[in-house]
């Protein structure tokens, strides 16, 4: 047996005795791998959780919401429309209306608005200095 065939043997016998130990010692990473994993799965536990309390109070904010609506009576038109916003536009139509001179019924037959509803907005643009007189 020649010195470079020794030496090839010698390499063999070692790598194979380091890949018997390599099977048989612990994986340094195996536990933080495993400490990952867990915490992932915490925060996707988590996040379900959060979601769901979520969906929850979203749902519990529609209910609420439903009977507010609800309350308002259907055959008292003047309070229904007293409640909902009037648009900027349709104030500015009710002003020209008014300095025309025409009554409150007029305009508010013209503006698809109650009486009540054309008084107010007239209150308000003569308190915001818009005054119609």
């Amino acid at each position: 047996m020649t010195f470079l065939e020794s030496i090839m043997l010698a390499l063999l016998i070692l790598s194979i005795g380091l890949f018997i130990l390599s099977v048989f010692l612990k994986d340094p990473y195996k536990e933080l791998r495993e400490e990952m994993d867990q915490m992932s799965m915490q925060q996707i536990q988590e996040m379900y959780q959060i979601k769901k309390k979520l969906k929850v109070l979203e749902e519990e904010l529609l209910v609420a919401e439903e009977p507010f609506i609800q309350h308002v009576p259907a055959d008292s038109s003047a309070h229904s429309l007293v409640k909902r916003e009037v648009h900027e536009i349709i104030k500015n139509q009710v002003m020209l209306l008014t300095r025309q001179g025409l009554s409150v019924e007029q305009i508010a037959r013209q503006s698809s608005l109650s009486p009540d509803e054309v008084k107010t907005i007239q209150t308000e643009m003569k308190f915001r200095g818009n005054g119609y007189e």
